[in-house]
């Protein structure tokens, strides 16, 4: 990966996100890190500065498509192409199909698939210039679905139904589309949902952001004869 290498990575202000971030970075590149808490972004963006060529903080919530469409008008007046989209921004819930609310449903559609959908969408101009690549932090849930989960599943069932297509659209363009379904991490996020469901929680025995962050950045170093398309992780320790 090249000094001029360019990315814009979602969902950025922790956990998955801001290790993809700090990993983009330590390449010497350029990184865009995207999220809502603008406190926590300016925390992960200190560890970018450390090594990266320049890095930019957009504070924003992009379920809104007004907030999507100044994203993409910073970046193309930042950055002269993109060389990787990395979505890692998106919402969870649990709960039983016969209990949960179809409004529910709808903020995880919102949050989950719409909203990737839309800054793709927004920012495959950028992309088509450097022949970028566009990576999916789906779920392992988005292969498979368990008990209670239905709403969420369904969500990132959509989401690799969507990275598929778009692979089948544009990989002829020099765009390649990486799926990447990590099992249970040890991010906040995750150390809530054990909370909640009454269990331990032992950080140590799960994925660690770092661990699915260099997985991507070989990915993201990968030679152009070749395409990574689904790649599925998990914790060497089984502890749920």
């Amino acid at each position: 990966m090249p000094g001029e290498f360019s990315a814009v990575v979602t969902g950025a202000s922790s956990g998955i996100g801001r290790a993809i971030a700090t990993a983009i970075a330590r390449t010497g590149g350029s990184v865009c890190l995207v999220g809502r808490d603008q406190a926590r972004l300016d925390s992960a963006a200190e560890d970018a500065r450390t090594t990266a060529r320049s890095v930019l903080i957009h504070a924003a919530d992009l379920s809104d498509d007004s907030n999507i469409y100044a994203l993409s008008q910073r970046l193309e007046q930042e950055f002269a192409g993109l060389d990787a989209v990395v979505h890692c921004a998106g919402a969870y819930a649990a709960g039983s199909l016969e209990k949960t609310s179809v409004q529910q449903l709808d903020i995880m559609y919102r949050m989950n698939v719409r909203l990737p959908y839309a800054l793709t969408q927004a920012l495959l101009p950028l992309l088509k210039i450097r022949h970028g690549q566009i990576v999916f932090i789906n779920s392992s849930q988005g292969l498979h679905a368990g008990a209670n989960a239905g709403l969420f599943a369904a969500s990132q069932h959509a989401l690799k139904a969507m990275a598929d297509s778009l692979r089948a659209e544009i990989n002829d363009q020099g765009i390649r589309v990486l799926s990447v379904y990590p099992g249970r991490t040890a991010t906040p996020r995750m150390k809530a949902i054990y909370e909640k469901e009454g269990k331990p929680y032992h950080p140590d025995l799960l994925l660690q952001p770092e661990d699915v962050a260099e997985i991507v950045l070989d990915t993201l170093r990968l030679p152009r004869t070749a395409e990574i398309t689904n790649l599925e992780i998990r914790p060497l320790i089984k502890s749920y």
